[in-house]
C-alpha cells in the first residue's frame, strides 16, 4: 500500500492560521459556535478547519507525475496555503463559494487516490455528494465543545464525535447532529404561520427556522417568567419620579467585625469600591458611617473627579491582601483570613447590597441602595435547588474553603427562583409548541430526538434542548460568584478562569431586565449560533470511553484530548449539569441518567480523585495510551492529528524540558505512532507574549501522527544523531519556507526531529538502554543549534562580525577595541567594517548603524559589496517605514538574488538573539519580518530573483 502525503505534513500556512485563531480569541463574532455553551479549552474553529483540510488534501510531493519539480511543488503548495488562507477566516464559514473550492480540493485528492477523476469544480451538490460516498469519515474521540466535528460537517464530510461527558456530548449534539435533522423546515411558530398565511413565503437556509422557533419560544418563556416573578425585580425609581428597568444588583458579603469595638457590627467585604472606571464616567460606593444605619455604616453611590490616590484607595475595597484578609470600615481593625474562613464555614456570613444598576437614555445609571429593593431579594423563597456536592479540590474549588459545599450555595434564593422558574417553562414551551404545531408539514414519525427521531415530537426535543441551554447561560451568568466588570459596566462570568473561585463582592443580574444573565440577552446568542448552522450533512456525537472506542473503517482521527492536569473537565462540568438534568432528563434519558457526571474514567490527572500527583499522572498515562493505542488499531491509512494544550507556566519550558510535554510524546510513541509534524497554533498576540519574554506562543501543538510500521529498525544513539544532523537541514529550510515564523521554529523543528526519533523502533543509548522522549528532545534541539551555527559561518563577513557584536552589545556603541577584536577574528580590516554599511566609525568608538540611520535609497543592486545584514536591516526598516511597505520591501527582496535566503536566516538568529536578551521590540521586528518574508517574496516585480534563494540556502547546508 502506498502511503501519500498530505499537505498538513509538510507545509501549512501558520502565520494566517494563528492570525485569525488570535482574532477570535480576543473577539467572538455574532454567532461564533462557542458561544452555543461555556466548555473548556475549545480549540480555534480557523485551526480546525485549516488542519482538517490541510489533514486530508495531498501535498504535492505526493504526485510526482503531476508535480515533477520542487519549482513545481512548490508552487502547487503555494496555491493551496491561499487557499486556506482564503478559508479560515469566520467570514468564509457560511462562503459556499469558498467552501466548494476546499470541497473540491479534499475531492480531488480522494479521486485521485483511487484512480479517479474527481468531479467538476464549481458543482457543489456533486462534490458534496462524492465526499459523502467517497471521502473517509472524521472521528474525534474527545470531541468536546464540538469544533472539529463542526469543521469537518463544514468542510462536506461525514463526521463523528464521542465524549465521555455528557455536558460535551450535549454541545456536540446541538451544534452538529439536530440542526441537520430539521435543516431547510421553516417555523412553526404562530407568528411564522400567520405570515406563511398571508401569502409571505419562508427564505431561510439551514436551521434557520429552528433558530426563529427557539426565539419565539425563548420570548413565551419570558413574558411567562414576567407573569409569575416579576414582582422580586422591581424598577428602580429616579430622582425625577420617573422609572427605570434594574439591570443588576451589585452585593457584598459581611462578616460580624472581629474587633469589640465595633460592637457586633456585620461589615462588608469589598474586592473594589470602583463601579465604572470610563474617564468622564467615574462612579464608585463609599461606605459612610452612620448612627441611624442598622450597623453604624451604609453604602453611598458616588461619582465625579478623582485624585489618584482617592482611585487607587477605592480600587483595593477593603481588602488588604491576598485571599481573604480584609480591614474593618468602622474600626480598621484587620479581618484575617482564618477568621474570615471560620465565620463563612460556620454559616455566618451575610450579605449587604451595595448598589444599584439601572438603565439609562444613553448610560447605565449607578443609585445607592434602597430597602425596597432589598426586601424582594429576601423574601424570595425558592421551592427547588440543583442536586450534588462540590468536589473536595482547592486547586479548582475554592470557594469549599469559605463554607459553599453544594451547587445550590452558588446561587442566591432569588437567582434560584428565577432560574428553577425558566426550568420549568422549557418544558411547557416545549408543550406548547407540540400543540401550535398540530397539522404541521412534519414527518409521519412519533419517535424522540434520542432514539433518531425527526417528527414533530423530534423537532419539539430539538427547540426544548435549545431553550434548555439558553438557561444553561443564565446560570452561567446568573450565580453569585459572577462580578461586576468596571471597565465594561457589565456582569463578569461565574468562572473567571477554569475554576470556582469566590467573589467577596458579586454582581446579581435581573434575568427580566437587559444583563448577561437576562433570558432575551442568552437567548439572542444561542439562537444567532443556531442560524449559522446552514449545512445539511449528517452527524452523529455519542457518549463513549475513548479507551474503549471502536472506529468507523477508513476514517480519519482528528482530536484535542485533555491535556492532563489542565482542567477539571467534569467537576466543572457540574455546574451545567446540575440544570441539564432537570431540563433535558426527559429528552435524553441515557445522557443524563447520573446525579453529576461521570469521573472514575475521565482522563485528568486530578490529584485529589486519585490520591496524589503521581498517583494521577500515572492513571492519565496509562488511561491515554491505552485511547491512543485505540486510534493506532484504527483501519485508516491517513495520518492521525492529535492536539497537545499546555499550562501558561510550559510556555519557557516546551520542547526541552517540560515533563507534561515529554510524558504525552512518549504517549504516543509507547502506542505505536510516529511523528511527522509539529505545528504550534497560537491564540495569544504575539507582542504581549515576545515582550513577556517568551518564544513559546502557542496555546496548542498540532501533533501530525503515522502508524509505526512493524518492521522499524533498532539503531544506536549515533545512528539517530547522524540521521539527525542528514535531514533535518533541509527539513528546517521546507518549515521556513512555508512561512513559519521565528517565534515558531522551536516547536515546529521538533516535527522533523521526532519524526526521525519515532520512526525506528528503539534507539539504544551506549549501555543498551532504550532512550526516552526527553533525551530525544534534548538531541534534537541541540542539532538545531549546531545547524543554525554552521549556517552563521556561511555569512559574509562583515555579516558575521555584526551577528557577533548584536549578540554582545545590542546597537550600544562600545569602544572601537571591541570592534578590532572580533574583527581580527574573523580576519577582516577594521575599514572594511566601517565602509561595509554595517558599522559606524565614532572615533573611539564603534557601534552597529542602528536602522533608524540607514541611508535611505539603498539597494541590494547598486551596492557594490551589498552584505546579508544590510540586506535585513534595510528590509526591516523599509516595510515598517511610512513611505514604504510591502511592496517596496519586495522590491529589495527581488534585488538581493541569492542572498535572499541568508537574509532571511539572518532575520531568525536575530529574532532568537533578541529574545535571549529580553529585546520585546527588537524581536518583534526580526518575528514579523521572518512571517512576511514569502509574501514579498510573492510580491517580488517581474523580472525579480529572490525566488532562487532557496536553492543558495540549500546549498549551505
Amino acid at each position: 500500500m502506498t502511503i501519500r502525503k498530505k499537505l498538513i505534513e509538510v507545509s501549512i500556512p501558520l502565520e494566517a492560521i494563528n492570525a485569525e485563531s488570535a482574532k477570535r480569541k480576543q473577539k467572538a463574532p455574532k454567532g461564533y459556535p462557542t458561544a452555543i455553551h461555556k466548555y473548556w479549552a475549545q480549540r480555534p474553529i480557523a485551526a480546525c478547519r485549516a488542519v482538517l483540510f490541510a489533514q486530508l488534501v495531498d501535498d504535492p510531493s505526493a504526485w510526482p507525475e503531476r508535480f515533477p519539480t520542487e519549482e513545481a511543488q512548490d508552487s502547487e503548495r503555494k496555491r493551496l496555503h491561499r487557499l486556506i488562507e482564503r478559508l479560515v477566516p469566520w467570514e468564509a464559514s457560511n462562503d459556499e463559494a469558498i467552501l466548494n473550492e476546499a470541497r473540491w480540493e479534499i475531492a480531488r485528492s480522494v479521486a485521485w487516490g483511487l484512480g479517479e477523476e474527481p468531479p467538476a469544480p464549481g458543482n457543489g451538490p456533486t462534490i458534496l455528494a462524492y465526499l459523502q460516498t467517497k471521502a473517509p469519515p472524521v472521528y474525534d474521540p474527545f470531541s468536546g465543545g464540538g469544533s472539529i466535528p463542526l469543521e469537518a460537517q463544514r468542510l462536506g464530510l461525514r463526521a463523528y464525535g464521542s465524549d465521555l461527558n455528557p455536558v460535551a456530548v450535549l454541545i456536540g449534539k446541538a451544534l452538529v447532529e439536530v440542526p441537520p435533522k430539521f435543516a431547510g423546515l421553516p417555523p412553526v411558530n404562530p407568528v411564522s404561520r400567520t405570515q406563511a398565511g398571508r401569502g409571505g413565503t419562508w427564505q431561510g437556509r439551514g436551521a434557520q427556522g429552528l433558530a426563529e422557533d427557539v426565539g419565539y419560544y425563548g420570548r413565551w418563556m419570558r413574558d411567562e417568567a414576567e407573569r409569575r416573578i416579576g414582582h422580586l425585580y422591581p424598577d428602580v425609581s429616579l430622582p425625577d419620579g420617573s422609572k427605570a428597568t434594574t439591570i443588576a444588583w451589585l452585593w457584598a458579603r459581611t462578616v460580624r467585625s472581629p474587633d469589640p469595638a465595633a460592637k457586633g457590627a456585620m461589615v462588608p467585604l469589598v474586592s473594589s469600591f470602583v463601579l465604572s472606571n470610563k474617564e468622564g464616567r467615574k462612579v464608585w460606593v463609599e461606605p459612610v458611617i452612620h448612627s441611624d444605619a442598622p450597623n453604624g455604616w451604609r453604602f453611598e453611590v458616588r461619582s465625579g473627579a478623582l485624585s489618584k490616590s482617592d482611585e487607587d484607595r477605592l480600587r483595593k475595597g477593603t481588602k488588604t491582601a491576598r485571599g481573604s484578609n480584609f480591614v474593618c470600615v468602622l474600626t480598621g481593625a484587620a479581618i484575617d483570613g482564618a477568621y474570615t474562613k471560620a465565620e463563612s464555614i460556620a454559616g455566618r456570613m451575610g450579605t449587604c447590597l451595595m448598589a444599584i444598576v439601572a438603565e439609562g437614555a444613553r448610560n447605565r445609571l449607578y443609585m445607592s441602595p434602597t430597602a425596597d429593593h432589598e426586601t424582594p431579594a429576601a423574601l424570595a423563597d425558592p421551592t427547588w435547588e440543583p442536586e450534588g456536592n462540590l468536589p473536595d479540590d482547592p486547586r479548582n474549588f475554592w470557594i469549599t474553603l469559605y463554607g459553599m459545599k453544594t451547587f445550590a450555595s452558588l446561587f442566591t434564593s432569588r437567582q434560584l427562583v428565577a432560574l428553577t422558574t425558566f426550568s420549568e417553562l422549557v418544558g411547557e414551551a416545549r408543550n406548547k409548541l407540540l400543540a401550535d404545531a398540530a397539522g404541521g408539514d412534519f414527518k409521519d414519525d412519533q419517535r424522540r430526538l434520542y432514539v433518531g427521531g425527526v417528527g414533530l415530537p423530534a423537532y419539539a426535543d430539538a427547540v426544548a434542548t435549545y431553550l434548555a441551554l439558553v438557561v444553561d447561560r443564565m446560570a452561567f451568568y446568573g450565580a453569585s460568584l459572577c462580578g461586576w466588570l468596571p471597565k465594561d459596566n457589565a456582569m463578569g462570568q461565574a468562572m473567571k478562569q477554569q475554576s470556582l473561585a469566590m467573589s467577596w463582592d458579586f454582581a446579581e443580574g435581573n434575568p427580566l431586565g437587559g444583563s448577561s444573565s437576562d433570558i432575551i440577552t442568552c437567548l439572542k446568542a444561542v439562537t444567532d449560533c443556531i442560524s449559522e448552522l446552514t449545512h445539511e450533512i449528517p452527524a452523529i456525537i455519542e457518549q463513549i470511553d475513548a479507551c474503549e472506542l471502536e472506529y468507523p473503517k477508513n476514517c480519519v482521527i482528528s482530536t484535542d484530548p485533555p491535556y492532563y492536569n489542565n482542567f477539571a473537565y467534569a467537576d466543572l462540568s457540574d455546574f451545567f449539569y446540575a440544570w441539564m438534568k432537570p431540563n433535558l432528563g426527559f429528552i435524553f434519558p441515557d445522557l443524563f441518567r447520573r446525579i453529576v457526571t461521570p469521573k472514575d474514567a475521565e482522563l485528568v490527572a486530578t490529584p485529589y480523585r486519585h490520591g496524589g500527583a503521581d498517583a494521577a499522572e500515572d492513571f492519565f498515562m496509562k488511561g491515554m495510551e491505552k485511547a491512543l493505542k485505540k486510534m493506532r488499531a484504527a483501519d485508516s491509512d491517513m495520518p492521525t492529528v492529535i492536539y497537545y494544550a499546555y499550562k501558561q507556566q510550559e510556555q519557557s519550558e516546551i520542547g526541552i524540558t517540560s515533563a507534561g510535554w515529554a510524558g504525552f510524546l512518549q504517549a504516543i510513541v509507547t502506542a505505536g505512532f510516529s511523528i511527522d509534524g509539529t505545528w504550534p497554533v497560537r491564540t495569544e498576540n504575539p507582542s504581549r507574549s515576545i515582550a513577556q519574554g517568551t518564544n513559546a506562543l502557542a496555546s496548542s501543538i498540532v501533533l501530525v501522527c503515522r502508524k509505526r510500521t512493524t518492521s522499524a529498525a533498532v539503531v544506536t544513539r549515533t545512528d539517530f544523531l547522524r540521521a539527525l544532523k542528514r535531514e533535518m537541514p533541509d527539513a528546517i529550510n521546507a518549515i521556513r519556507r512555508a512561512g513559519v515564523g521565528p517565534v515558531d521554529m522551536q516547536q515546529s523543528v521538533i516535527g522533523p526531529g521526532m519524526g526521525v526519533f519515532t520512526r525506528y523502533a528503539r534507539v539504544l543509548e551506549d549501555d543498551d538502554s532504550t532512550m526516552g522522549v526527553k533525551t530525544a528532545l534534548t538531541l534534537i534541539n541541540r542539532v538545531w543549534e549546531e545547524i543554525e551555527n554552521e549556517l552563521d559561518a556561511a555569512f559574509d563577513q562583515p555579516t558575521q562580525v555584526a551577528l557577533a557584536w548584536f549578540a554582545a552589545y545590542g546597537f550600544d556603541a562600545k569602544p572601537s577595541g571591541e570592534l578590532i577584536t572580533l574583527a581580527n577574528a574573523k580576519n577582516i580590516p577594521l575599514e572594511a567594517l566601517f565602509s561595509s554599511g554595517v558599522f559606524q566609525n565614532l572615533h573611539g568608538r564603534a557601534g552597529l548603524i542602528p536602522r533608524g540611520d540607514l541611508p535611505t535609497g539603498w539597494t541590494p543592486s547598486a551596492d557594490k559589496q551589498p552584505t546579508v545584514w544590510e540586506c535585513v536591516q534595510h528590509t526591516a526598516r523599509v516595510l515598517a517605514a511610512a513611505d514604504g511597505g510591502a511592496e517596496a520591501a519586495a522590491a529589495l527582496v527581488g534585488q538581493m538574488g541569492r542572498m535572499a535566503a541568508d537574509a532571511r536566516t539572518l532575520a531568525y538568529r536575530l529574532f532568537e538573539i533578541a529574545t535571549k536578551k529580553g529585546w520585546a521590540s527588537e524581536a518583534l521586528v526580526y518575528n514579523e519580518l521572518a512571517e512576511e518574508w514569502p509574501h514579498l517574496e510573492d510580491l517580488v516585480p517581474s523580472g525579480g530573483t529572490a525566488k532562487s534563494g532557496a536553492a543558495a540556502q540549500l546549498s549551505l547546508l
